[in-house]
């Protein structure tokens, strides 16, 4: 498997505020006057309460919404729209019903009219996700994590400086999320492309990040920032790592609408 090394994005959000109104008609202060730089190659995890404005922020690193006062850049250029160089995971991984793993993978390339000069790197995807054998099979025939490493690799495949991840692991069972922890931060290790997690999980936050920045309720704020300086590979089971969860719960009061998860280990 030959994969070009990738390229990595330093992201930069300056003052960014970001206020909408809703179908009720309510006017939301999502985010306010928020300022993070997240460096090249470096894994980032925004963690708060539901509601304070973590995925809102990563649509606008992403460029799906612009309307939003402040200025966010990656390597210098601003982002206005969405580009292939801001890879974007959901919790859901959205691939198409009706076409092949492969198919759904390739997807990127053929959308830039590349594919008849880089089709050869859709072999090499699927197997830097582990989907080696399963190049015919269709999204409904994989489990949630498979489906996940197809998303990965569609992402993936346009070697975006920066990878967005947006809830990826949500939606799947406790062992499963920890397996899929590991996969992405093997092929985060590999690429090293810039990578920013939103996670509602304490101890995903943890284990997966160089920094956590805790977000306050709504609207959003850089409540604090945490760098993480455990060894790789991290245990869960690990004093430290138990401390610096305490000292995040003890952030975070409790105050969130919806829980934010810790394992019990």
């Amino acid at each position: 498997m030959v994969i070009p090394a990738a390229a990595s994005g330093r992201i930069e959000v300056k003052a960014v505020s970001r206020t909408f109104i809703n179908h009720e008609g309510d006017r939301i202060h999502a985010l306010d006057k928020v300022d993070l730089t997240v460096e090249s190659g470096e894994f980032l995890s925004l963690l708060g309460p539901s509601g304070c404005g973590k995925s809102t922020l990563l649509r606008l690193v992403a460029g799906l919404d612009t309307a939003y006062e402040g200025s966010i850049a990656v390597d210098g250029v601003p982002v206005t729209k969405p580009g292939a160089e801001r890879g974007l995971v959901f919790q859901d991984p959205n691939l198409f019903p009706w076409l092949s793993v492969r198919r759904n993978i390739q997807l990127g390339l053929e959308a830039r009219q590349v594919l008849k000069e880089k089709k050869d790197e859709v072999d090499d995807y699927i197997q830097l996700v582990g989907l080696k054998g399963f190049e015919k099979t269709f999204p409904h025939q994989l489990s949630g994590g498979m489906a996940q490493r197809a998303a990965i690799a569609r992402a993936l495949i346009n070697h975006p400086k920066v990878l967005l991840l947006d809830e990826p692991l949500g939606a799947l069972d406790a062992f499963t999320r920890m397996a899929m922890q590991d996969e992405i931060l093997r092929i985060w290790t590999e690429r090293r492309t810039t990578a920013v997690l939103v996670t509602h999980d304490i101890d995903e936050a943890i284990y997966m990040s160089d920094r956590i920045v805790i977000l306050s309720p709504r609207p959003g704020r850089i409540q604090k920032v945490l760098t993480i300086d455990l060894p790789r590979p991290r245990r869960r089971n690990d004093p430290e790592f138990l401390k610096i969860r305490s000292g995040i719960l003890e952030t975070l009061h409790f105050a969130e609408e919806e829980p934010i998860l810790a394992y019990n280990l």
